[in-house]
Parts: structure tokens; sequence; C-alpha cells
């Protein structure tokens, strides 16, 4: 095992995404202090980090963890995202406010000690304040335009090939590539393969518009962020930034039939049949700025959703995915925090193997964040299903009664969600 004078671990991260990013700040993080910081290196596939996406909430357990990690204080000396105090449920016909999951906490200044509120901040904005972050540490290195064709390893460590012919070893390989993962599709479990959940979700960004006089913009029925539901699919309308002149418009709806697996920005004709699209699910709104939003939206991509099964395979002797590779699930309003637990929760147990040296194989530390992990998952997997059926088609009557339900599933969950919201796994015990 590593001593004071031990050469460094060597750590390969498959994916450059804010999973990779964050997991790879985590584990120069806990690494013992008496030994040496670990050389890790992060392969993207992409020529960039990809800097596309939608408006993601950063609850409160993830704004925490980012503080943890240093990224928070970059996102905010870049005046990134919009703070959110709650997110607020509308019935799309009616207009009337339904109920809202709050992170205001009981003092309204948020949840946990010290608390937290949420952060509303485009995916593209929340990857260059931990960009940023990560530019700050000599041990982590960024390496992209990498394709993986193969993984190896056997007693000594992890070899990976890639399409240009260059290989790379390390000791210890944690994919953070996503719901298609090469680094389960090609090693960790081949048969474990991703599926289409029949939901997509088609997002752009809209310009506010001016009103009738010019003199201000348009009203928005949300103080921060809405979510707007109706018999076919749910409406994400939501600021991102301070000045609140730009709307992420995001809807989940139900598209039995997708052409290809892979998200993609439309152009021409395409985005113009997603947007008539759209205009004619959340037809009818009583809110005049909805069809206005759907109107004004530009750059609009349509991302089917996939994900995993329940359960399976996430590590073998030296190689662990993270995050959607091992545990992808459909959106269901922590999925983000949920990525940032892992890679923490990771490095915390990963950091622990090093500072006991007993010579135990690294296994054992992967054994051990799996047994603390795994029910979390899990549950957080159930909870989504049920975010599915809420955006699936219904009747005018099936919409009444998911218009009753939801209030009081949001009453009924929320000590769940806020005990999850407050919970914080850099303090957690590990008994390990």
């Amino acid at each position: 095992m590593p001593s004071t004078t031990a050469e460094p671990i060597k750590i390969n991260i498959l994916g450059g995404g804010i999973a990779g990013l964050t997991t790879a700040l985590a584990l120069t993080k806990y690494t013992p202090s008496r030994l040496p910081p670990p050389h890790i290196t992060i392969y993207e596939l992409r020529g960039a980090p990809a800097t596309i996406g939608g408006a993601v909430n950063l609850t409160p357990n993830a704004l925490r963890l980012l503080d943890h990690l240093g990224a928070l204080q970059q996102i905010r000396a870049r005046n990134y995202g919009k703070e959110c105090l709650a997110m607020e449920v509308f019935d799309l016909y009616s207009g009337a406010k339904l109920a809202e999951s709050s992170f205001r906490g009981p003092d309204g200044k948020g949840l946990g000690k010290p608390p937290y509120t949420a952060l509303r901040i485009t995916r593209g904005e929340a990857l260059k304040g931990v960009l940023a972050t990560i530019e700050q540490h000599d041990n982590i290195k960024l390496i992209c335009g990498k394709k993986t064709v193969e993984i190896t390893e056997d007693e000594r460590g992890v070899e990976i090939s890639f399409m240009d012919g260059e290989k790379a070893s390390c000791d210890i390989l944690i994919g953070c590539d996503g719901i298609h993962s090469v680094t389960r599709l090609k090693h960790v479990e081949p048969e474990r393969k991703s599926t289409y959940s029949g939901i997509c979700n088609a997002f752009g960004f809209a310009k506010r518009r001016r009103t009738d006089t010019g003199s201000g913009l348009e009203e928005t029925h949300f103080e921060t962020t809405g979510m707007n539901f109706g018999r076919r699919g749910a409406l994400l309308t939501s600021f991102h930034n301070e000045d609140r002149d730009s709307v992420y418009v995001g809807a989940l709806m139900q598209v039995p039939e997708i052409a290809s697996g892979d998200g993609w920005k439309a152009a021409g004709k395409d985005a113009e049949n997603i947007r008539k699209d759209m205009l004619e699910r959340f037809n009818g709104a009583a809110l005049g700025v909805i069809p206005h939003l759907i109107e004004d939206a530009e750059d609009v991509f349509l991302w089917p959703v996939f994900t995993l099964s329940r359960g399976g395979k996430w590590a073998t002797n030296r190689v662990m995915l993270i995050g959607d590779s091992a545990h992808a699930m459909p959106p269901q309003g922590e999925s983000t925090g949920i990525v940032f637990e892992d890679g923490v929760l990771f490095a915390r147990c990963l950091g622990r193997w090093m500072e006991k040296g007993s010579g135990a194989p690294v296994k054992e530390a992967f054994d051990k964040y799996e047994s603390l992990r795994r029910e979390r998952i899990d549950v957080a997997f159930d909870e989504s299903q049920t975010v599915v059926r809420t955006v699936h088609d219904s009747g005018w009557l099936g919409h009444k009664i998911r218009m009753n339900i939801i209030p009081w599933y949001l009453w009924w969950t929320r000590p769940y969600r806020e005990k999850h919201f407050i919970e914080d796994v850099t303090t957690s015990e590990l008994n390990y």
C-alpha cells in the first residue's frame, strides 16, 4: 500500500461531463493528506467538453457538495444561474397553482446546516464552473477526442485502448460516461443495455417578449421555476439567469417511437415539427405566456430519455461505474445531486482504503461504496417511475385525477425529499 513516499495512485476516468469532473475533484480532496494526490486523467469522447443541454435544478444537497469541492465558488463568481426557492406546480388549463416543492427551509434561508436553497442553471454554465475548478488542480488532466475501443484488466491494473491506436494504463478506472457507457458495455456488464423510457424531452431557450408598450417584459406566472401539467405531458418553464430575460422551456412528453437513440439539435423542418407538436400538446393553456415561450424557443433539442434496469453490476475488481453509467433513470428532480453524491461517497471510501494501508484489494472499497449507496439509488429509481407516469398521455378525467393527486403526493413525500436535501455525504458514517 502507499506510504508517504509512495508513487501516486493512477486513476483514469472515462467521461468528461459533470460526473467525471466532480468525481475527479472528490478523489483529489479525499486522498489522505500524508499521501501524494492521485494522478487523474479524464478521457472525453468529444473534441471538447459538451456545454449543450437544458437547465438543471441544483438542489440543496447538490449545492452543498459543489461548495465542498470548490466549484460553487466558481459558479457564483461568474454569476451563473438563478436562485430557486421552490418549484411551483400549475394546472395548464386553469392556470391555478396546485402546490410547490420548496427549498426555503424553516426560516426561509434554505435547508441543512449551513443552509442552501437551489439553483436553476444551464448545464453548460454548471460545467464551465466545474472546469474552472479543475484547472486549479495540477494532478488532474483532461484529454478530449479519445474514443475507447477496448478495456482490459488484470491483477496489476487496467489498460484502455483508443481508436487512434494509443493506450493508457492505470490502477483504477472509473466509468462516468453516461447512459450509453462504453465502460459498462465493453467491460463491466456488456449485456446490460439501456432501454427507451417512452419519454422525450424537447427543450430550448426563449427570450422574454416585451409588453405591448415596450416598457417591460411579459409577465410570467412562476417565480423562478414552474412545472405546468397538461393532458399530454408536462412543460417546465424556468428562469436560469439573474436578469430573468430568458426562459428555459422543456417539454417532458410521451413519444412511443423514436428514430434515433441520440439526442440531437433540430433544424429547419425538424425544429418546426417539434415546435408544432409542443404547441398542439399544450394547446388550451389558460396562461398566455405558455404558447409565446414555445413559439419563441430557440435552438430546439429533442432528447429521448433512456434508462437502465434497477440493480445491475457496478464494478469489477478495478473498474467502477459512477452516475448514469451505473443507474440511469428518468428525471426525478434530484438527478444531478445524486451524481455528485456518488462521486463524493465513492471518493471517501477509496480514501479510507488508502488510509488503512492494509494491503487489501481495492475491490474492498468498491464493495463498501456499493453497500452504502444501493438503497438510496433503488429508492430514487422507484420515485422516477412515478414521475414517468405523471407525463403519460391522459383524457380529461385522467388529468383531473392527476391534478388532485399531485398536491397530495408532494405533501406526503415532503419529509422524504427534505431528508435527502439535508443529507450530507461528506460527513455520513462510513463504518469502514
